[in-house]
Formats: C-alpha cells, sequence, structure tokens
C-alpha cells in the first residue's frame, strides 16, 4: 500500500515567484520545488545528515527540548498501542543529546523514532529564522521545526493555513479534503498524540475490511512526494498524512489564520458540544440543532435584528471584549 500512495494524483505545482498569489487565492493544496532550495540548511543536508545536524546545534540555545522516542520496530509510526495509550515515549533533552542518539542509531535496522515536533523556531534557536525563512508578506505566521528519523504521522487536520517547507530528508504528504473525515476513521477527539484526532488506518497497510470507506477517501486524495526544498501548501483543515522517508530528516512549517488570535478554537466548541448536547434525548437534541443552525451557522444579523444595535451584546459582530464576556462566562459555568 505504501507504494500505492506514489500513484496517486499528484498535488498540483506552482512556480515560486507565484507564491502570494495562490496562497491569496487557494482553497486546494498546491507545490512549490525549489522554494526553499538556497536556504542554508538545505545546502548543509545536502552535503550530509550530520553536517544538517551540526548546522542545527550551531544555532540552538541552550535549553532541553521535548522530544518523542518511539518503541524499536514500530517502523517510525507515532500512534497507539493496543491499548489505546501512545506508543511512544516523551521525554526533555538538550539538542545535542538527542542528536547523539540519532548518531549512535544511525544505520540500525531496530532503531527507535526520533521526532521533535512542532518546535518554535524564534524561541528555540538563535537566528535560524532569519537565515532560514518565507517571506509571507503581512501573514502573521508561526514559524515551526520538525526534526527526526524515519516518521510515519497519522493523518489529521490542522485549523491555520499551512505551508510546510523541507529542509533535509524526503517527505510525502497525502492528503484529502475537509468532507473525507468520516472516511479516514477518527480516532478519540481527546486522547490523541499531538492534540488533534487521527486517521485510525495504517496507511502501509489498510485494513479494508474494517475500514471500508478508507477505499472511497483514496479516490479523493492526493500526494506530494518532496525532495529538499520542495514546500507544499496544506489549507486550513485540509487532512494530511505526512511521512519523513530518510534516516533523517527536517521540516520548517508556517500556521496562519485569517481570524483574529482571540476568537476560540472551534475544537473546543466541538468537545463542549459533546458533554453537553450529544447525549440528550432525541428531540432535545433537534432543538439544540436548530439553535445552532439559528446562531451559529445561520444569517447573524437576522437572527438579532429585532434587537436594538446597542442592546445586541454577544449577538452583535465579536470584539476581543466581548470574546472575553464569553469566555468569562464559560469559564464561570464550566468550574461549578
Amino acid at each position: 500500500m505504501a507504494d500505492a500512495l506514489a500513484s496517486l494524483p499528484p498535488v498540483a505545482e506552482v512556480a515560486p515567484g507565484d507564491l502570494d498569489r495562490h496562497l491569496a487565492a487557494a482553497d486546494a493544496p498546491f507545490v512549490v520545488r525549489g522554494l526553499v532550495a538556497d536556504w542554508p540548511l538545505v545546502q548543509a543536508g545536502r552535503r550530509s545528515a550530520r553536517e544538517a545536524r551540526a548546522y542545527l546545534l550551531s544555532r540552538a540555545r541552550d535549553t532541553a527540548f521535548a522530544v518523542s522516542v518511539g518503541a524499536p520496530g514500530s517502523g517510525g509510526r507515532l500512534f497507539y498501542d493496543g491499548a489505546m495509550r501512545m506508543n511512544f515515549r516523551e521525554a526533555r533533552a538538550k539538542l545535542a543529546d538527542i542528536f547523539a542518539q540519532i548518531d549512535a542509531a544511525e544505520g540500525r535496522e531496530d532503531a527507535p523514532a526520533i521526532y521533535l515536533g512542532s518546535v518554535d523556531v524564534r524561541a528555540f534557536f538563535d537566528r535560524l529564522h532569519e537565515d532560514n525563512h518565507v517571506d509571507l508578506g503581512a501573514r502573521d505566521a508561526l514559524a515551526s521545526i520538525w526534526i527526526g528519523t524515519q516518521s510515519r504521522i497519522a493523518a489529521h487536520n490542522d485549523t491555520p493555513d499551512n505551508l510546510a517547507c523541507v529542509a533535509v530528508g524526503r517527505r510525502r504528504f497525502t492528503l484529502f479534503p475537509r468532507d473525507q473525515f468520516a472516511n479516514l476513521y477518527l480516532g478519540p477527539v481527546d486522547n490523541t498524540p499531538a492534540g488533534r484526532t487521527i486517521s485510525m488506518v495504517d496507511f502501509h497497510d489498510p485494513d479494508f475490511a474494517a475500514h471500508p470507506r478508507f477505499r472511497e477517501a483514496l479516490a479523493h486524495a492526493q500526494v506530494a512526494e518532496l525532495e529538499a526544498g520542495d514546500a507544499v501548501f496544506v489549507p486550513a483543515l485540509w487532512w494530511h498524512h505526512v511521512e519523513g522517508r530518510d534516516a533523517f530528516n527536517v521540516l520548517v512549517n508556517y500556521w496562519w489564520r485569517d481570524t483574529p488570535r482571540w476568537m476560540a478554537q472551534p475544537q473546543d466548541a466541538m468537545l463542549h458540544a459533546l458533554l453537553a448536547i450529544r447525549d440528550l434525548p432525541d428531540d432535545q437534541k433537534a432543538h439544540w440543532r436548530a439553535m445552532f443552525d439559528h446562531y451559529v451557522f445561520g444569517d447573524a444579523e437576522a437572527a438579532a435584528a429585532h434587537i436594538p444595535a446597542e442592546g445586541r451584546s454577544v449577538l452583535a459582530p465579536l470584539t476581543p471584549d466581548s470574546a472575553a464576556r464569553i469566555r468569562g462566562f464559560l469559564l464561570q459555568q464550566l468550574s461549578r
């Protein structure tokens, strides 16, 4: 099945000079070949994985990094074990010590996966961002770096838009539109490897008897095979399965949202709805579905049109102040 992923339709490609224009209008993934090929980190990695590690160490701050260490024989898949616990352990260590473990395990077939995920580039490195970054204009992007050995990260989605740049090694992204979530057989929404719900399907060995609708998901999938220097844009909420395919891999990504930072996360609202609505009697659930349609998914102006504008409170367009009032009210209610 792993090889079959490579036969999926490829993600469309755009020229590096057209990046900003495509980001402004994109509603589907696209690949930009060679976007970051001139980065010093990319150049170091092309010479060798050890040179890439030396370059990162020369910029790393003297602090502990969070690292995930998989079980030997897991094939780099960071996932659940048979009891739905994580099949990896988490630790904190200096980057030099982590890289020493990677050096020691290099070439071993039973080497454990070693994975540093979503490390804030500006907070943990000096001048790494300044010397290796993509100019995203006015977009207020969070730059993160992902470092590790061979890895397989289950299909998941993220709330922000995402520009993922391969700096060292090769990456394979398998991407699915937002509406394919039911065909990906998602796991628990609270017990997750990294805060996002993941697909329970093993993409290297799918069980179509247990997950028959996964065939439908594959009918809508696209694949991006990326070399060092290439980038892929993943729109907000698109599902993506990510493989680090070499013995050492580094990716730098940029997340940004078009919505203000003071807005709450939709995932939190869904969890609260599970707590408050899902297990109600059917007639009451139908009522709350209609209320959500009226106040949340429907015409917000029409829902409050009968109330004087100065008295609409949180039914008016949200502001930082009204968002803070809602947050405070929810905290008070949830603490009872």
